[in-house]
């Protein structure tokens, strides 16, 4: 596969302007910390949002999504609930607006909102940094596996063999690629702080839409729904599903009935369940300390935080999926017969790639090109921001060198995200395929997470001491129990990674003092959360008589439950789009703007009440509180 000279001269063009934009915003990136991490806390959440998204716009999800739309069909819709998706509702709902009225610069810095500064919140404060730092260290392996395997497609080595300074083994030429985009990623991501990420991710978003209507358009211009059907098995082009799969390939392409027995999806209302269960907790959980964090803690309001995290799902959903069921229609109906002639030695994560140079012309594969490296890029640059943030803020300013100047941390921001980029990389190098190293994020780290996360908001005998045991229990059993069960589905032992890390959190806070009242109180007075709150609400009633306890347990939960059907309709319009299925489409769209509405009047209008009672609230106590007291408000 070769690109034309018009190709790759956008592709230098999009390159160079990321760069750019690094370089021009660094001055205004490096006037302090905060401005350097959130932006100055001065951007509109839709830009925020709009960037959030593109960075969840990643050239390695996208691969594998349009992997599992071409075996799966619509059923599809439900496997991307490992994340879960269905996250970005829980926080649109509440969570985000409890975690931005902490005001706080990291999630590490946040447990000492929570759980103050005695012992225990100290453990809580190091094992936060720690399992922010692999988290980061993950997440950028998964990425550089991703975009070597996708650039090899475009440039096999040996056309860039003879240009290359010194002889490399073909095997590693997708850690060439990973290493020259990864460096111009940090490059950009490194000088221009959030503002130049954000910037840059408007930029990248507009690519990634455009490209996403050009896949979608070729999809339904060349595919009809008839020449479809014949090429796919019976309930592909539904999400409707029974016990099991249903999904029988053995007559159109019996490697794809070997690689759904390997990917352990057959029984699938028990793995959907399975994914709902784990995805309820990961969600009351909160975001895991990442640049979805980030961007969070970088939003201007508490309200802003919430539509923030609301916009995500519009501005992914439709033109992620636009593209990824145009380049799985395409795929399924030109890719099938070589598929069948291959056996079952498919890579199908190669899919993406393959149908970018065989279905666009010259300039629109340039394009798209430009807008799935952004994909990468976007990504890669929000999650290096992130690892820099904890480790400056949390680490170096506290325990090295705590009277640094704004410059001299920058500086240092400058080489942490060089290291941690670079021990990515070689992480990089020995995972085998993204899917590997999807699940183990996805499935065990994040199930060590689980417990701990979700007892901090709604339980208030919770400690920084069983905070600590809870997060270091799951993330050991998240690195050793993989080894006991080498070839199973990690979601299926996710419960036994929870029950563990929920183990280590009650002995943990059980066998240790509670958190000092004050530091819950105040905790209590700003985040204002539900849950198992009273003894805590009753001494901060007796001391602000005006304060309002939370109920609205039963709201949220069911605006949640709105919120994710909501979700999955911005899914299925797309899907149904490209499908060309007027009936399910017009039926979908219905559902889409009843559920729009729900959430209107339940949520928005009455979220926007409620922050009214809050800021009026935290106004007269701030009035009445002496300047330097623990109870300070959000803004």
């Amino acid at each position: 596969m070769k690109l034309e000279w018009i190709d790759a001269l956008i592709i230098v063009i999009y390159l160079v302007t990321m760069v750019v934009i690094g370089l021009v915003l660094k001055k205004k990136a490096s006037k302090n910390m905060d401005t350097y991490f959130l932006g100055g806390k001065t951007m509109p959440f839709y830009l925020l949002g709009l960037s959030n998204s593109s960075g969840m716009f990643d050239i390695s999800g996208t691969m594998w999504l349009v992997y599992l739309a071409f075996t799966y069909g619509l059923k599809s819709l439900w496997i991307p609930w490992l994340w879960p998706v269905f996250n970005q509702i829980f926080m649109m709902v509440y969570l985000s607006i409890w975690l931005r009225r902490s005001g706080v610069r990291t999630g590490a810095e946040w447990i000492r909102t929570r759980f103050g500064y005695g012992k225990g919140a100290g453990l809580s404060h190091t094992i936060v940094v720690l399992y922010a730092v692999i988290g980061v260290v993950g997440f950028l392996s998964y990425g550089f596996v991703g975009i070597g395997k996708f650039i090899e497609v475009f440039l096999p080595w040996k056309a860039v063999a003879p240009y290359f300074p010194f002889p490399v083994d073909p095997q590693y030429a997708p850690h060439i690629y990973g290493i020259f985009f990864t460096a111009i990623a940090t490059f950009y991501g490194m000088l221009g702080g959030m503002k130049g990420i954000v910037w840059g991710d408007v930029i990248q978003f507009v690519i990634k839409t455009t490209a996403g209507i050009v896949i979608a358009v070729t999809a339904i211009t060349r595919v009809s729904p008839q020449l479809l059907q014949a090429h796919i098995p019976a309930g592909w082009d539904t999400p409707f599903f029974g016990w099991t799969l249903d999904l029988d390939w053995s007559l159109l392409l019996p490697s794809i009935t070997h690689k759904i027995a390997e990917d352990q999806y057959g029984l699938f209302s028990i793995f959907v369940m399975m994914m709902l269960f784990k995805g309820i907790f990961f969600s009351m959980a909160g975001p895991a300390p990442n640049y979805d964090m980030q961007k969070i803690l970088a939003c201007r309001t508490p309200r802003e935080a919430a539509l923030m995290s609301g916009s995500v799902s519009v501005f992914l959903l439709i033109p992620r999926y636009l593209m990824i069921m145009g380049f799985t229609v395409l795929a399924v109906i030109f890719f099938s017969s070589d598929f069948r002639a291959q056996g079952t030695g498919i890579d199908f994560e190669t899919i993406l790639p393959r149908a970018i140079h065989q279905f666009l012309g010259v300039g629109l594969t340039g394009l798209l090109l430009a807008a799935l490296l952004s994909a990468f890029m976007s990504t890669f640059a929000s999650t290096v921001n992130a690892a820099p943030a904890y480790l400056i803020n949390d680490v170096y300013l506290k325990y090295i060198n705590p009277g640094a100047t704004s410059k001299v941390q920058i500086r240092a921001s400058y080489i942490i995200a060089v290291v941690v980029v670079v021990f990515s990389t070689i992480i990089g190098i020995y995972m085998h395929n993204i899917n590997t190293v999807l699940q183990w994020i996805v499935s065990a780290l994040y199930g060590g997470y689980i417990a701990a996360n979700v007892l901090k908001w709604y339980w208030w005998r919770f400690n920084g001491n069983g905070f600590f045991w809870g997060m270091l229990t799951g993330i050991a059993a998240a690195m050793i129990i993989p080894e006991f069960f080498p070839d199973t589905l990690p979601l299926y032992y996710f419960p036994v990674l929870l029950v563990l890390s929920l183990a280590g959190c009650i002995a943990g806070t059980l066998t240790s003092k509670p958190t000092d009242m004050e530091t819950l109180i105040s905790f209590y007075v700003k985040v204002r959360p539900w849950g198992y709150w009273q003894p805590v609400a009753e001494k901060a009633r007796e001391r602000y008589p005006g304060l309002k306890t939370n109920t609205a347990f039963g709201r949220d939960m069911f605006n949640v439950a709105i919120g994710i059907v909501w979700q999955c309709c911005l899914t299925l319009v797309p899907m149904y789009i490209v499908l060309q299925q007027q009936l399910s489409l017009m039926g979908t769209i219905l559902v889409l703007g009843i559920t729009t509405l729900f959430l209107k009047k339940n949520w928005y209008d009455k979220m926007n009440r409620d922050e009214k009672e809050y800021n009026a609230f935290m106004k007269s106590l701030e009035e009445e509180t002496p300047v330097g007291s623990s109870v300070q408000t959000a803004a």
